[in-house]
């Protein structure tokens, strides 16, 4: 599988084979470029060496960090198989013991591939379980099948599932200097945050791979999920492995074949976005000017073809969450009934805007639903302060973040949405940032969003739930996406999920993002090479000045609809 660095090959070894390795062995020590925080001695890291790569192993609980004792480990070895036995641990640097175990079982597949399991059990609870890996080689790095990056000098780590970071499926790959991918998979079956850090040395990587137990079932005992590692002659190799994994674990059906997908999904060749009420008030497009932009493109191209995106229709963007009722300043109930019978009657799909995560606690009846506002794995509000609203170049806390795994949240949203799809005549509902998973002690998010799912196709059989940067598990019950994933493989998204541009996407003109706090980008055409379905965003003057951009995106939407034969 490769060879180990100079530094673990030349660890001193004891009679059960390990090497005498430390934290600071085979990394540069100090950094040569952005550092990640860690340990600032040489922490003991008794390693092993299989398949030609050297594994390090260490449990973590919530108060300290455990490694091997070398001297209670034992070695059991075959061709394809090793089993470690750790029969006790060690804290403060290896200079004091505790009584704990460790046992990882390491095989070699039949196509070369390494996969491993570690199990872990001391008597306090385990928070993870740490893999060290050293003898993969350094090169461009590529984050759940996202573009390559090199890190340089710098250290880094990914984590999955993450809104921010954007890493989808626990896929991590490494290029070679002799052209070899390396893929780095966490084999889910449960969502549990796999990290990923990158420690640069002179010959390769030392890379940590972590395994964090779930918050809400702490225990003295944990075994983490099935890690690989496979080289390949390019990144299709490693990528079609870990994406067949994740199909079967998650229930991924092909979008062709997908029953909670109605036929128009397969067969949308546009989505507008049509922009309301911005957080401060501004208003983008009212109900009124919404409905003449739809009465124009409807000229354009055929409406059954075009889904109508309408974001900042309930009163302030944000701001008013979580009521989700029909905005003021936009027009009014009134106005917003005539663009829905209007748009309807000319043949148009339409989804409406929900936050799936995001509640003012300024709103009358917060306290319904406070319990569910959600907690790191150490059981503190997880800061919802990432924005800058009101233009002071700091973040606000003005909102919280909320549980869909906690029912009184997942009963109001579920209920606002089945209201909207019970007066209305809407065929799809988005669920901003549900993307958003976070290890807490009150549930599991994913199992929160799936039932709010299946609670309201239960009531309104035919209307679909769209995903904003939904990671791998979602795909399984989300038949469509507001981002596309996975673009150095890009079958593994669009082959299973519609996937459309962020409400933010560049306006065209100015590039403005709408009610999105990003502010401007560059406004980028849409082309007929292009995987995810065209979409345009308009913002208070793309249809005054823009219309003639607007009129060559359609074109173009078209002429890609067609060479598709009208597949989505």
């Amino acid at each position: 599988m490769g060879t180990a660095t100079a530094q673990a090959a030349s660890g001193t070894a004891n009679p059960a084979g390990l090497r005498l390795l430390t934290s600071t062995g085979g990394v540069n020590t100090p950094p040569e470029g952005a550092p990640l925080m860690k340990f600032s001695f040489s922490n003991p890291e008794p390693s092993v060496e299989f398949a030609g790569l050297v594994f390090g192993f260490e449990a973590i609980t919530f108060e300290n960090n455990y490694g091997i004792d070398p001297a209670l480990v034992s070695v059991e070895r075959s061709d394809d198989r090793l089993v470690l036995t750790a029969r006790g641990l060690t804290w403060a640097g290896g200079t004091r013991k505790r009584a704990g175990s460790l046992i990882a079982t390491l095989e070699r597949t039949p196509t070369g591939a390494i996969e491993w399991q570690v199990a872990a059990t001391l008597d306090i609870p385990i928070k993870s379980v740490k893999t060290i890996v050293r003898g993969l080689p350094r090169g461009r790095i590529s984050s759940s099948a996202g573009g390559w990056v090199d890190l340089g000098e710098n250290e880094q780590v990914f984590e999955y599932p993450a809104l921010m970071g954007g890493m989808a499926t626990p896929l991590v790959a490494i290029e070679g200097r002799d052209q070899r991918v390396w893929g780095i998979s966490a084999l889910q079956s449960e969502v549990r945050p796999a990290r990923f850090a990158f420690f640069p040395g002179a010959d390769g990587y030392k890379v940590e791979l972590l395994y964090e137990q779930a918050g809400w079932d702490r225990s003295n005992s944990v075994t983490t999920c099935r890690w690989r590692i496979a080289a390949a002659t390019d990144f299709a190799g490693v990528a079609r492995p870990h994406f067949d994994a994740v199909e079967k674990a998650w229930g991924i059906p092909k979008l062709r074949e997908r029953t909670d997908a109605p036929d128009w999904v397969k067969h949308v060749a546009l989505v507008l976005s049509l922009h309301g009420e911005h957080y401060t008030g501004y208003v983008f497009n009212d109900f009124a000017r919404q409905l003449e932009i739809l009465r124009w493109v409807a000229k354009q191209i055929d409406p059954k073809t075009v889904m109508v995106f309408l974001p900042g229709w309930d009163a302030r963007y944000y701001w008013d969450y979580p009521k989700f009722e029909i905005g003021e300043a936009p027009g009014g109930e009134a106005a917003f009934r005539r663009l829905i019978v209007e748009w309807r009657k000319l043949g148009f799909r339409f989804g409406l805007m929900f936050g799936a995560v995001s509640a003012n606690p300024l709103w009358s009846k917060f306290q319904t639903i406070a319990d569910a506002q959600l907690r790191t794995i150490f059981g503190t509000a997880v800061p919802s302060d990432y924005v800058d609203w009101d233009g002071d170049r700091k973040g606000e806390p003005s909102m919280v973040f909320m549980n869909l795994a906690v029912k009184s949240w997942r009963d109001h949203l579920s209920g606002r949405i089945s209201d909207m799809l019970t007066r209305y005549p809407i065929d799809a509902y988005f669920l901003d940032i549900c993307g958003l998973w976070e290890n807490n002690p009150d549930g599991d998010q994913l199992e929160g969003t799936r039932q709010l799912v299946e609670g309201v196709a239960a009531k309104h059989p035919g209307i679909i739930p769209v995903a904003e940067m939904s990671f791998d598990a979602q795909m399984g019950f989300i038949p469509m996406n507001h981002v596309p994933r996975y673009s150095l493989y890009p079958q593994a998204s669009y082959e299973a999920v519609a996937s459309f541009n962020h409400l933010s996407y560049p306006a065209p003109g100015r590039g403005s993002s709408g009610l999105h706090e990003i502010g401007f980008g560059h406004y980028r055409p849409v082309t007929l090479e292009q995987t995810q379905i065209p979409t345009i965003t308009f913002v208070d003057d793309t249809f005054t000045k823009n219309r003639d951009v607007v009129m060559k995106d359609i074109a173009t939407a078209k002429a890609r609809f067609a060479a598709r034969d009208r597949w989505t």
